[in-house]
């Protein structure tokens, strides 16, 4: 008997259209699933739906442990900190993996559903969950869900965007800051009047939304077996080619493909891939810190309730708004400038914090005021040129070295290390943070917070320069050849 075979339309569904389909019709709506705009908003969704409910669930843990699990009340501080180490433990070891398996698969979508359903056995299992056990599995299933999200979600803007990296990533950064501000606010306030399952239902409205929209997704390179004639792309790839060729000047690489013994090592020993992912551990060492700290110093000096609390950081969120403008800045005049302003000017808005000291009008107005400047210092310029910074290192070191990151490249693996280091610099932030501030108190936290924020202006400088026509070009060429590889491989 031959194979079972699914129907071309449920197979479609499951998997999304491949290339040995590139002969046939194309699918409905094609232009629409396959065009930047939708792309860009599944996966500012994708994140903003992994952010949110990690957010989400946060007020409900406690009750979870004690009600559901039968924690001691006496335990349930320690079980909420494992259960917080057990989520960032899955992203740190987990974004490089997932980022690795994406480059080496024909298809980002196929590794976004298999985060998408790690993300709904996590949230069953802690809506369900009746032991400390399956609220840990859970949390960790969590975790490997955001590192699969961030690292083959943002390579897949980079496949798809062209030109406009930084402006998308600035999309991106709305999408944490929306995320981070509403999700614990709306958590907190449906438990509160409707229960404990009430707040698993949005989780799981909100995850049925985004498997939907998955599913539609096309990407790019497989929807050109459509929407590109063969002759249209050997012209445009003989175009590609040229233009990269013609870019390089005599100094410089052969324009033959270097074929390195390991792409990823070529990755990990670049010194401007270092000095991003330092930054990235800088930043989000910063805005952790500021997360830990806010919500208890607010309710010790000003005497706020926790509605309070969770309402000071739109202070924070709202300068986020801002960062497409960002990031297309950086497109135009590259990272490292933006990235060196958005650092020094952080540091004596840091160091300032500690005049705030009572319980006063006016020290909550120089509170608040401070906070917003470090949103727009912080997240606005910072956060989103870091990420756009990772793929113009990788499409400058291309430009020069044809070939460096292998036939299927690195951007995955990349913004896994990203990832990585920006799950680890919110754990050193957060427990340097409490530390210092149980310890010596508020005034040596700002100061020794303005310092952490100095050394990320000084490796800002090793960001490099402004992405170029030559940069983007190979960009370009690298999707256009993987999209030919697809309509080649089509019977």
């Amino acid at each position: 008997m031959g194979r079972l075979r699914l129907p071309a339309a449920i197979r479609n569904l499951a998997l999304g259209p491949t290339r040995a389909a590139a002969a046939s019709k194309p699918p409905p709506f094609l232009a629409f699933r396959s065009s930047v705009l939708f792309i860009i908003f599944t996966v500012c969704l994708a994140i903003f739906t992994d952010i949110f409910l990690y957010g989400l669930i946060v007020p409900v843990i406690p009750f979870s442990l004690t009600e559901q699990a039968g924690v001691p009340e006496e335990e349930v501080q320690k079980w909420t900190a494992i259960l917080l180490a057990c989520y960032n433990a899955a992203l740190c070891v987990g974004s490089p993996i997932a980022g690795f398996y994406a480059d080496h698969t024909a298809s980002r979508r196929g590794p976004l559903l298999l985060g998408l359903l790690a993300l709904a056995g996590s949230t069953l299992l802690l809506c369900l969950g009746t032991t400390v056990a399956l609220l840990v599995v859970g949390r960790l299933l969590q975790g490997l869900s955001a590192a699969v999200v961030w690292s083959v979600g943002l390579a897949l803007l980079v496949d798809t965007v062209g030109k406009g990296v930084g402006q998308s990533m600035g999309y991106v950064g709305i999408a944490m800051s929306v995320g981070l501000l509403i999700s614990p606010v709306i958590g907190g306030a449906v438990y509160a009047a409707a229960g404990y399952y009430a707040v698993y239902y949005i989780a799981f409205a909100l995850i049925c939304c985004d498997i939907a929209l998955r599913l539609v997704l096309v990407e790019r390179k497989v929807a050109q077996q459509w929407l590109d004639t063969t002759s249209d792309s050997d012209h445009d790839r003989a175009s590609n080619g040229n233009s990269r060729s013609s870019d390089i000047s005599p100094g410089a690489a052969s324009p033959s493909e270097e074929k390195p013994r390991s792409p990823h090592m070529e990755l990990i020993k670049s010194k401007r891939i270092t000095a991003i992912l330092f930054a990235v551990v800088v930043e989000a060492g910063l805005v952790f810190a500021c997360d830990t700290v806010i919500p208890l110093f607010v309710k010790d000096v000003f005497s706020w309730d926790s509605t309070a609390a969770g309402l000071v950081f739109i202070c924070i969120m709202v300068p986020g708004f801002v960062s497409p403008l960002v990031g297309a800045l950086a497109d135009r005049h590259g990272a490292k400038w933006t990235a060196i302003a958005g650092f020094t000017l952080s540091v004596p808005l840091v160091a300032c914090l500690r005049f705030v000291t009572q319980n006063t009008v006016g020290h909550k107005v120089l509170f608040c005021a401070l906070l917003t400047l470090l949103g727009a210092t912080l997240l606005a310029l910072v956060n989103t040129v870091l990420m756009a910074a990772t793929t113009y290192a990788i499409d400058d070191e291309e430009a020069k070295r044809p070939g460096v990151w292998g036939e299927k490249g690195v951007y995955a693996s990349a913004y896994g290390l990203w990832t990585t280091c920006y799950a680890l610099g919110g754990t050193i932030g957060s427990l340097m943070a409490g530390y210092l501030n149980a310890g010596p108190g508020w005034g040596t936290l700002t100061w020794s917070l303005a310092v952490w924020c100095a050394a990320g202006m000084v490796v800002s400088f090793g960001l490099g320069p402004a992405p170029t026509k030559k940069d983007i070009g190979s960009r370009q060429t690298t999707i256009d050849a993987a999209a030919h590889d697809s309509r080649s491989a089509a019977p």
